[in-house]
This record gives C-alpha cells, structure tokens and sequence, in this order.
C-alpha cells in the first residue's frame, strides 16, 4: 500500500489544539500515557496467547522501552505488545477521542469473560498529549501473529495524518516523537527517571532505557576500582520499582516493607503509629493502603497546605493530596488508593462522576473511624498517644461531619475533675458515672487544668459530688457549640446560664431574693460593664462570678478569637453574688444602713474586677483595682495595729 494521506474524522482542528494545549496542566503527563498505552498493549498479547499461544512469536519477555538520541531530537517508547494493523491504527490514532482499549473491553464484556486483564487506557485521548512536547509523532506497529503487515502512521498535530505499510520485524509499537526545540530536556537520563519514577513507578511491565555506564573488566567484579577509568559500556536498566505493595495481600506484606514505604510517602523518619490495609469488590472496586502517623507534622495546620491521598488507577500516579478521597478532618492520614474503575475524563488528572468518589470517601471515613473505635477499645494506651497528636482533629469532625457525629463523639477523650491529671475520660463512661439525680453532662472551657481547677465556677458541682469534663483545647469552644447531646443527656456549660444543681441553695436563694433587692438593682445602675446583677446557686465559697447567657460567647471562646485577630463584639456579663458569703452579707447591712455610703459603689467596682480575673480576663484600669486593694490593706492593718 502507498502511503496515504487522510484529515482526522474529528476534523475540527481546533478540538486538536485544545487537547495539546489545554486539556493537560503539565507536559510531563505525555510520557505516562505513553506508558500506559505500551503496558495495555502488552496485557491485551498476554490476555490473547491464553488461547493463541502462536501470538507470541518465542518472544514473552515484557517490557517497555524509551530510547532517547540527542542527535536527532527523538524520543522513542517501544514495546511487544500486541501492535495494530492498518485499519485498526487508521481508525484508533485517526479519530480523536476513540480507544482502542475501550474497544478491547468491550468486546470482552460481550463474551461474559470474568477474567480479562485490568487494563488502564479507557480514556481515548491520552496518545494526543504527545504532540505537547513533539513537532511531529511517527508511529511504527505491527500486530501480533501478522509477520508482513507493518504499518507507520504519521502526523504533525496539525489535522492530519499519513499512513502507510511497512515492514517491522518484531511485533508491537514504536512510537517516535520528534522534539519541540524547547522540550529537548525530555532527552535527558534524569529527566526520564524522574518522570517514570513520578508516574509510572508500579506499572507492572519493567519500563527499560540504555544507559552508558561504567563495569569491572571480567574477573575484576570484587576487587576495588583501579585509579583509572573503567570500561564504559551501555546497559539496560529498569527505571521502575513495579513493586505496588498495596496491590499485595496483607498476610504477603511484612511490618518493614509497610514502614518502609509510608516514610517514602510520608517523608517521616518515625514508623506509623497504625498501617490500615484492605480492598473493596464489589460494585465499586478499590484498594487501600493507609498510615495513621505517630506525630502531627508542623504544616497540618497551614492555611494553604494540600491534603489528601495518592491516588493511582491500575498502578498509574493519578494525582497527589486527592482532597475527594477523605474529608479535611482526617488530613493526618496518609497513603494511597487505586481503583480498578473509577472513570476519568480525556486526560486522566480531572475526575469525573463525583458521586464513585464520594463512595470511595465514605468507606475510607468509615475504616479510618472503625479502625481509631478498635484501638481505643483494644489498644487504650496507644489511642491516647494518637489522641495527644490528632485529637483535635477528631473535635474538628463532629464539627463538620454530621453522618458520623455519634462515631467521633465516641472517639472524644477529655479530663475531667474525677480523673487524674494527664488521664481521661469518655462522654460514655462519664454517663455511665452520672448520679441518678444528675441530669446534664457538666463542662468547663479554659486555659489549661490548673486554672479551671481554680474556678470558682466548680464550687457547687464539688460540694454535690458531680463530674465536670475539663476541656482545654482552643477549639473546645467551637465544638461545643454544635454538640447539644449525648445519649439523649444535654451538654451544659457551667459558667453559662442558670444551674439548676442544688435544690436547697435555690430555695435559699429564692428567699433571699427579695432581701437583696434592691442592692442588686443598685449595683446593677452602677456597673456599666455587666447586664444583670444577681444571687447565684453556684458559688459556695467565692464571693462572686461572671457568667454568659445561656447561648452566648463564653470569656474563653471571646478570647481565643480575639487571639486570631477575629473581630469579637464584647457580650456584657452577668455578675453573680454568694448570698451566703460574709461580704456579701456585710455589703447588705451597710446598704441598708446608708445606701449613699461611696463605699458601696467601690466594693461593688472590686467585685466586678475580680470576678473579671477569676475567669482569666483583664481589669481595664488595673491601676485603679491595686489602689483600691493597697487602700483596703492599710484599713486592715490599722485596726489591726490599734487593738
């Protein structure tokens, strides 16, 4: 046959110039499809000599080639796959957005055969990428089983396409790229590596190049290298590893091969804390290999930092930190999933049919949640490692992830004023541990144990003998206001709202109510900073406390956002009195005695203040409040010095 020259049949140049300028974010992606379209063709011979043993010509010694020659700007990928006659390359190369492999498969489906090859090239345009980086592709192919019939197609990416016959002497395909001036780096031996290494690392096929290299004279292999120079000589060397652990079952897989591979992916140099391995039939088919690391890293918080999983489609790099594979709460886990058949669009990097990775999402979710219940039933002590690092990650997800709330308030570890310091406890165990009159489950946010411990909001939950969960961690704040229950017990926060605790105290405060009266009003009219002025149920030694409203901004959460430079409008408090308490009660007597007396005005001033420092805000005029102090300290000494 003569050569002969035809338009492609999608003939609109402009669908070409899209796919070769556009479709791809970076030009390395060429040599992978390459590679990807060599190793189906060498799965589809093997798949084929199963009953046409004659296909292989004595030849079954897989492998593709790249032969790169500086001198005329080439880059070649060879393989002995299964090659292509005329009319399948006329029709598969000519026709933008046809797959051959596409094809294959289907074919196959329509023999209800269970067991052909997973092949990875169902995508119909990867071949195209080629002419990002190539004036001119040739390609040069001969079908297996068919020794006269070689074919070479030809073309500049410009809308058309040359073919002719040709002879070729061994089966398979040669594609030939003829090098834009300045994509010569892609004839580069590091270059190469580096691309193959990137993407195409687990291909099962050994990917194979010439390199010159230097080697021992015979006989001379164990002896130390002479002072000259050795013998150069070409060699052909395997650019990639092929070895996909995670396609490997768990029982074939050994502690050190894991460790191994998770401080190559993760850049860490500790081992994981826990390996989650597993594969998913079915519908939908996947594998999964995950590392829970031992420490957070010091970038987990950035801004703009990429989370996500490696994400590979029958051995081929896909992309990394796919975010679409594990919500941002788990951004700590680490590792890789291949999917035997998520479908992707014409260029392999932008996933299509969001609703398979939404799958895919929660069964990760699902393992990652199962596996952190398991070890903190099973394994307690190493939970609590776990949790000292990433705890507030899982805060952040019952935050965000409403599906599996419950799962993660199970996960939840607090302190608490029954627990020693530096140990736990579980919203479970806490309401395990409720008394029978006891109906919320009692916390406080501060700054750290020692502080809260000091609270004069603890007082009363003391004396009655209840359980107050201690949380510490600026996000507490920004959980808890979401988290409303559990297990059918509501969440109350102690230095908010009323209390409703001791029985008898409210009584004893409803009676008093009235006696004090009118100095509540009077000190309310006086303090400008707070809303309410009134007796409390929950001091029983202090003198006073500043409380929120039931669903307000706690004074922790107001600063921690003030600390992130967040605009806060300052909510006013309510100031709360011990009734009970003997300034309170002496404050009464000389309001009733002289409600005029400044004194009043000024002890009510110190009281505001120092419930302002009780719970860990600043006095505005801290000048003024040392004064006063110093003033009230003279008094003292004096009647003291007169007796």
């Amino acid at each position: 046959m003569s050569k002969k020259t035809m338009e492609f049949k999608a003939e609109l140049k402009e669908l070409l110039h899209l796919i070769i300028n556009s479709l791809y974010s970076h030009k390395d992606i060429f040599l992978r499809e390459l590679i990807s379209n060599s190793a189906d063709a060498i799965d589809k011979i093997r798949f084929d000599s199963l009953t046409h043993n004659e296909l292989l010509e004595g030849d079954e010694e897989w492998k593709i080639k790249i032969i790169a020659d500086k001198e005329k700007a080439t880059l070649t990928i060879s393989d002995n796959g299964i090659g292509m006659l005329i009319d399948e390359i006329t029709d598969q190369l000519g026709t933008i957005a046809k797959s051959g492999t596409k094809n294959f498969v289907e074919s196959l489906k329509k023999t209800n055969s269970n067991d052909y090859p997973d092949l990875i090239g169902q995508f119909g345009v990867g071949f195209y990428a080629s002419f990002m980086v190539a004036d001119k592709v040739t390609v040069i192919s001969r079908r297996a089983g068919d020794r006269n019939n070689g074919v070479r197609w030809e073309s500049d990416g410009k809308g058309e396409f040359s073919v002719e016959q040709v002879e070729k002497d061994k089966r398979g395909t040669d594609v030939i790229l003829k090098l834009k001036d300045d994509c010569k780096n892609y004839l580069e031996e590091w270059e190469i590596r580096s691309i193959v290494k990137k993407y195409s690392d687990y291909v099962e096929h050994p990917v194979v190049m010439d390199v010159e290299r230097e080697v021992p004279k015979p006989g001379e292999e164990d002896k130390e290298p002479p002072k000259q120079k050795r013998e150069k000589k070409i060699v052909e060397e395997t650019l990639n590893d092929r070895k996909a652990i995670w396609l490997k079952s768990k029982n074939e897989v050994t502690e050190e091969e894991y460790h191994k591979f998770y401080k190559h992916i993760s850049r860490d140099w500790e081992d994981p804390l826990k390996v989650i391995h597993y594969n998913v039939e079915g519908r939908q088919e996947f594998k999964v290999l995950l590392y829970i690391p031992k420490k957070r890293s010091l970038d987990l918080f950035y801004k703009d930092l990429r989370n996500g999983l490696a994400l590979y489609v029958r051995r081929i790099f896909i992309m990394d930190n796919c975010e679409k594979l594990i919500p941002e709460y788990m951004r700590f886990i680490k590792g890789v999933v291949d999917s035997s058949d998520l479908p992707l669009n014409v260029s392999r990097e932008i996933l299509q049919q969001d609703y398979q990775l939404e799958n895919i999402k929660k069964n990760i979710t699902t393992k990652v949640l199962n596996t952190l219940k398991d070890m903190k039933e099973k394994e307690y002590d190493k939970y609590c490692d776990f949790y000292k690092e990433f705890g507030v990650m899982i805060k952040e997800g019952t935050h965000i992830d409403f599906e599996n709330k419950d799962k993660l308030q199970d996960l939840l570890l607090y302190e608490s004023t029954k627990t020693e310091n530096g140990k736990y406890t579980t919203f479970k165990d806490y309401v395990t541990n409720m008394p029978s009159d006891q109906k919320e489950i009692y916390y406080i946010i501060g700054d750290n144990r020692q502080h809260i411990e000091q609270s004069p909001y603890l007082e009363v939950f003391k004396e009655k003998g209840y359980e107050v969960l201690l949380m510490t961690d600026p996000i507490d704040g920004w959980v808890m206001s979401n988290m409303m229950e559990y297990n059918k017990k509501n969440f109350k926060a102690i230095d908010k709202g009323d209390v409703d605790v001791d029985k008898k105290a409210k009584k004893e405060k409803e009676k008093k109510e009235k006696e004090y009266k009118d100095l509540l009003e009077f000190m309310k009219n006086k303090l400008s900073n707070v809303k309410e002025v009134r007796l409390s149920t929950r001091l029983t030694d202090s003198a006073c406390c500043l409380v929120a409203d039931e669903y307000a901004m706690g004074a922790y959460m107001e600063r921690v956002m003030r600390s992130l430079n967040q605009e806060v409008s300052k909510t006013e408090r309510i100031l709360e009195l011990n009734p009970n308490h003997p300034l309170i009660e002496l404050m009464q007597k000389l309001f009733e005695k002289d409600k005029n007396n400044s004194n009043i005005v000024i002890y009510a001033e110190m009281l505001y203040e120092q419930a302002l420092l009780a719970e860990g805000s600043k006095i505005e005029n801290q000048l003024l409040f040392t004064k006063r102090l110093n003033e009230l300290m003279v008094k003292e000494c004096s009647s003291l010095v007169q007796e």
